[in-house]
């Protein structure tokens, strides 16, 4: 029996509906609480995190992260941000590889406001666990593994059927008359089923470019396949990792005389890189004791490029980094501008200066990856776009998944009424609707 490919593909949208289509309208509804994360944890913490300007220096960053240390033993503070309007306390967030009583295995300490003049502690930032709750349940929907098991796999998934939830419903609902009233204007008015299908199909129409850019970079984060090409096309650049594994591979399998040459050679650069190392030993033993010069760091920066910032976060040295980070933003409405300056943790000379001006277009996109998945990148009205298409997500579902049940309802009173009357069904077993698109 021949079966249309107009049918093959409505089949298809429907079966995605009735399974990815649930994930997707939670994925929505978590996004959209998430655009605006910022704005709602700055009013929920407006008591914390606004303070009374005094006419006295503000303690640097060693001061406030000594004072912190001192209140918290046991967490390493990972991260510190300031703000340009100084009614703003700094804000620390502590590393994940800090341990501590009151931390969960495999999470973070709550992240703390400072007071900017004494360093004492204004309390913790209220929501922030709700918000990774949040978060985690919109990558990874809160299944074990978090993002390395299979909810980053599912979620995945479910991007890459909102691709193919575009692509069939374009061709389902392409009219045979084009006029834009047609594509662009429910007919709310119809009764029954061809009122939720208006609805369904010009939702989808008016929001496609918003959700196409949503499952486009949402993959981003669920498959590296992915991500390394994205990256190549926007940057040109080719991902390196793991790129001599097949090489070494090789090597391990070519034979005695060779791999003894190879194997005395590097006993030499061992030998030579042992004598470095107990060098190097010896350096970090009288250097060891010697914190980092965050002020210095922090006073050079304010000197010149960050003279104007709106927002600067100081990262000091860690376990997997020696030199002093500083990551901040010109204007407070700009998040997507974020420029970034290296310092020596040792001396605190600059090392390097990025500005997201002066990076290329595709450079931009792929350091903001997030931003552009938010809507962000295209400024604060598309945010907004983007978080109202997130919402609308769920009403998509809920009103295919009522064309589904009222399609299946009439396709069932119609069969009986054929049996009634001695005839058949269609072989296809699907319906036309107004508009020609079935539903």
């Amino acid at each position: 029996m021949f079966v249309s490919l107009r049918t093959v593909l409505f089949r298809l949208h429907w079966a995605l509906g009735l399974t990815a289509g649930l994930v997707l309208a939670l994925v929505g509804v978590t996004g959209a609480m998430m655009s605006y994360e910022e704005a709602i944890l700055d009013l929920a913490n407006a008591d914390r995190a606004q303070v009374a300007v005094q006419d006295r220096p503000v303690l640097g960053p060693e001061a406030l992260v000594a004072r912190l240390s001192a209140e918290r033993p046991g967490l390493r503070v990972g991260a510190l941000t300031f703000f340009g309007d100084p009614a703003l306390a700094p804000r620390a967030r502590f590393a994940d590889d800090a341990k501590a009583g009151d931390v969960k295995p495999g999470g973070r300490a709550p992240s703390v406001y400072l007071d900017p003049y004494d360093g004492t502690l204004r309390g913790e930032v209220r929501g922030e666990a709700t918000f990774a709750t949040i978060r985690g349940l919109h990558r990874w929907l809160l299944l074990p593994g978090e993002g390395r098991g299979w909810g980053r796999t599912i979620t995945g998934a479910a991007a890459l059927a909102l691709l193919v939830f575009l692509a069939t419903g374009l061709v389902l609902r392409w009219p045979k008359v084009h006029a834009w009233r047609i594509w662009l204007k429910p007919s709310l008015r119809r009764p029954g089923r061809p009122r939720y299908w208006s609805l369904h199909a010009v939702a989808g129409t008016w929001l496609l470019p918003v959700y196409a850019v949503i499952a486009l970079t949402g993959l981003w984060w669920s498959y590296d396949a992915y991500k390394s090409a994205a990256t190549w096309l926007l940057t040109g650049e080719v991902a390196v990792k793991g790129a001599n594994k097949p090489a070494e591979a090789r090597a391990d399998r070519v034979g005695g005389r060779k791999s003894a040459e190879r194997t005395d050679k590097s006993a030499e650069r061992t030998d030579k890189s042992a004598e470095r190392t107990d060098k190097g030993a010896e350096r970090t033993d009288k250097g060891a004791d010697a914190p980092p010069a965050l002020d210095k760091a922090w006073a050079a920066f304010r000197a010149q490029e960050g003279a104007s910032a709106a927002l600067a976060t100081v990262t000091p040295p860690g376990p997997d980094a020696a030199r002093i980070r500083i990551r901040w933003i010109a204007e407070a409405d700009a998040p997507k501008a974020r420029n970034e300056s290296i310092f020596d943790a040792a001396t605190g000379a600059r090392l390097s200066l990025s500005r997201f001006s002066d990076k290329p277009l595709g450079r931009q996109i792929a350091d903001s990856m997030l931003e552009v998945h938010r809507g962000r990148f295209f400024g604060a009205a598309f945010a907004l776009v983007f978080c109202l298409a997130a919402l609308a997500m769920p009403l998509l579902a809920v009103t295919g998944l009522v064309l589904y049940v009222l399609r299946r309802r009439a396709g069932a009173a119609r069969g009986s009424a054929l049996r009634r009357a001695g005839g058949g069904s269609r072989p296809d077993g699907t319906g036309a609707m107004p508009g020609n698109a079935p539903t």
